[in-house]
């Protein structure tokens, strides 16, 4: 059973912590969730685990959801690439880790498994034919945007957590699908885009799509068997953008996107939403400035650390695709008129789903 029973999980509501609780549930652990006050809280709910309203800020919240609780999932951050408050970003991120990390500290606690991103690793080696590891360090001028740089900085509050004796592993999520994500997240904003036919083209880009139940398993075999002060990519498939959408075409027989945009293309649009949107507007941009920098940058990774030293196994990228674009359609999230084009294509009949090592 680990290292407690009984475990706390913040961000207990979000597509990854609501499926770690899953994971955690079905190991026989005992789970009691953080949510942010006034969230939607339907996918812890639908569990029926004790939960806490409460901000990670809040040290006495945390200290309260702690009660009895040998470890603790730290999942609740803030995941999106724009933010009317930029600094909001390093608020929660940054000193919301750090307020759970010294609460699990002052609470005895036996292990701490902390959600970090591979968006702060560098991604050199994915632009030679190779893809990123764990030691792959980033150029801090190419952490762009507000999330993945207070995330760097969090990662290493989690790091010098370490080095003053917490029992903290670090694990790293690379492109999660399925279901369960209501926001929904950057990750699925990809596909319901495609059900409802915004996006004509693609870039030239590499993702490692991994379903968020595989991520999830990772988390608890991290908390059992992780190092602590140890890192470790939670990943699936390298697979190219035009593949994805292309699995999501013959899963779904919508039209595909055929049409090649040009990187620089991509960007211009981006930076033109940023500037009149985001800041003329104040709005939530269309085309975020961090999500087009991210999706004309390969982000090919190797997860063979996790699989070596945990015995992370990951189903393939193909079925997270296909699970996250029914539960999108199932949920509501595709308008109708595009739901009555659908013609869903049994499993057995889709073709292979081919990888790519860059």
């Amino acid at each position: 059973m680990g290292t407690g029973d009984r475990v706390l999980v913040t961000g207990a509501n979000g597509f990854i912590g609501s499926a770690v609780i899953r994971a955690l549930l079905g190991a026989g652990y005992e789970v009691v969730g953080l949510v942010e006050p006034g969230a939607d809280d339907r996918n812890v709910a639908e569990l029926g685990v004790d939960s806490v309203a409460g901000d990670i800020r809040d040290r006495s919240a945390v200290d309260r959801a702690l009660t009895g609780c040998g470890g603790v999932f730290h999942l609740a951050a803030l995941y999106r690439f724009w933010a009317r408050d930029p600094s909001l970003f390093y608020s929660v991120n940054v000193e919301g880790t750090r307020t759970v990390l010294q609460a699990a500290q002052a609470a005895g606690v036996g292990k701490v498994v902390y959600t970090g991103t591979v968006g702060t690793l560098g991604l050199d080696r994915s632009g030679s034919g190779r893809p990123s590891g764990e030691t792959s360090y980033p150029d801090v001028g190419h952490l762009f945007g507000g999330y993945k740089r207070s995330k760097y900085v969090a990662e290493h509050e989690v790091l010098r957590a370490a080095a003053s004796g917490c029992p903290v592993s670090i694990v790293m999520p690379t492109f999660p699908l399925g279901p369960g994500d209501r926001r929904p997240t950057p990750t699925g904003r990809l596909v319901v885009d495609f059900l409802n036919g915004r996006i004509p083209g693609y870039v030239d880009t590499v993702l490692n799509p991994v379903h968020v139940d595989d991520v999830a398993q990772g988390h608890v075999l991290a908390y059992e068997r992780g190092v602590d002060g140890r890192s470790y990519i939670l990943g699936g498939e390298n697979v190219t953008l035009e593949a994805l959408l292309g699995r999501l075409a013959e899963v779904t027989g919508l039209p595909r996107a055929e049409r090649r945009v040009p990187r620089s293309l991509s960007l211009a649009a981006a930076w033109a939403s940023e500037v009149l949107e985001g800041g003329l507007a104040n709005r939530q941009p269309s085309i975020p400035l961090e999500a087009a920098r991210m999706s004309t940058t390969r982000m090919a990774f190797d997860d063979a650390r996790a699989r070596r030293e945990l015995g992370y196994v990951s189903r393939p990228a193909g079925q997270a695709i296909e699970d996250s674009a029914r539960w999108f359609v199932d949920n509501g999230y595709v308008k109708g008129r595009r739901v009555a084009r659908i013609g869903w294509t049994p499993a057995a009949q889709l073709r292979a789903f081919g990888t790519t090592d860059s």
